[in-house]
């Protein structure tokens, strides 16, 4: 089973972001490659605890982490999914250890002593899925327009930082001369700066393509939600550089008479008045299929029956949700002569006059099941 996000940096779940940044800085510089060359278990207690503050940085992605744990982003092959790689780590959160491991933080195994890799920018869809895609689980064929880089595109080491990334400044202050590394403005970081391309590539020598991608959705995903597929966003400029990540936006489509709450599902079940006095069976609508559901005579208008297991599958792997069925009684408006004549001598026979048993639970009382 994976490793709890907060345990892997030493924090509560009500750590506010300064203790979260401070908790992953110590983590980060205790399993820093630096400090442990050839040591693989640092490394991936390192990429762990990247991993973790990758998640529990972001407000967003914190309240799902929180509310649905690891497979809220394991879904497209995320982070939690191997799409993070060393460099992505020191591309990303390089500026928070400030000066732990020199002037800069550069390249994996190398402190300062090269340029960083550059990552391309991220791209973003939107994924439309029908209720029974998300309670089965589903495989996304999408077409995406992502910058690549061009074929013949040729980069050379930039004459300003030297192919390092970085430039030197050097300033007079009250204590004496300062030292600083800025990332070089020519070069972005890369280090290295477009030689030639071809006719049809941007001045960055990137080209603009057409490209499936696979999305490989989990069931009981939420409408809102975002996975990510790693390196199918675009390309950056360079022969050392990273693409970004697709990431995809769950659109969940309305059912035309299932509703949804939570992992639970709610069905209006609307029969007659004689099907209420005498009992009925019925093929309902589930997310799965017809379901058969028995009504037992005299069954009443209000009643909740629910369907165990019918419902949505939980994205944390804790069994489904379950299909809650509202039975309505449908009270006729336009009756014939020979109808009203039954009712008005039915009216006062002692079999229709409202008797509700003990058993029988009051409007509030099946709300209160329907939550619990």
């Amino acid at each position: 089973m994976k490793q709890d996000f907060y345990e892997i940096l030493g924090i509560s779940k009500s750590a506010d972001a300064a203790a979260i940044k401070k908790a992953y800085r110590k983590k980060a510089i205790e399993f820093h490659p630096d400090k442990n060359p050839g040591n693989k278990e640092a490394e991936e207690n390192f990429k762990k605890a990247a991993e973790a503050y990758e998640v529990l940085s972001d407000p967003q992605k914190k309240a799902k982490y929180d509310q649905y744990g690891h497979q809220a982003f394991d879904g497209a092959g995320g982070f939690g999914g191997g799409g993070m790689n060393m460099d992505d780590i020191f591309s990303q959160f390089g500026d928070i250890f400030g000066s732990a491991f020199g002037a800069g933080f550069g390249g994996f195994g190398g402190g300062n002593s090269g340029p960083r890799r550059v990552k391309g920018s991220n791209l973003r869809i939107k994924v439309k899925l029908t209720l029974e895609e998300i309670a089965n689980g589903v495989e996304k064929k999408v077409k995406v327009k992502r910058k690549v880089q061009a074929k013949d595109a040729h980069y050379k080491t930039c004459p300003t930082c030297n192919g390092q990334g970085q430039v030197m400044r050097v300033t007079n202050t009250i204590l004496g001369r300062m030292q600083s590394a800025t990332t070089c403005h020519t070069c972005g970081g890369s280090g290295q700066v477009l030689e030639s391309k071809p006719k049809d590539a941007d001045a960055q020598g990137m080209i603009m393509v057409d490209e499936t991608v696979s999305i490989k959705i989990p069931a009981g995903v939420v409408d809102g939600m975002q996975l990510k597929v790693s390196n199918k966003g675009n390309d950056a400029p360079g022969s050392n550089s990273i693409p970004g990540d697709l990431i995809v936006a769950i659109e969940e489509v309305e059912h035309e008479f299932l509703k949804r709450e939570g992992e639970n599902l709610h069905l209006d079940l609307y029969i007659s008045f004689p099907e209420a006095v005498l009992g009925v069976t019925r093929d309902i609508e589930a997310v799965n299929g017809k379901v058969r559901i028995k009504l037992e005579e005299g069954i009443q208008s209000g009643k909740i029956l629910r369907l165990k297991g019918k419902g949505i599958p939980s994205i944390n792997g804790y069994g489904n949700g379950d299909l809650l069925v509202h039975v309505n009684v449908w009270t006729p408006k336009n009756l014939n002569k020979e109808q009203k004549q039954f009712f008005e001598k039915s009216i006062t026979e002692e079999n229709f006059i409202p008797k509700p048993e003990k058993s029988e639970k009051s409007f509030f009382e099946k709300v209160k099941d329907m939550f619990s």
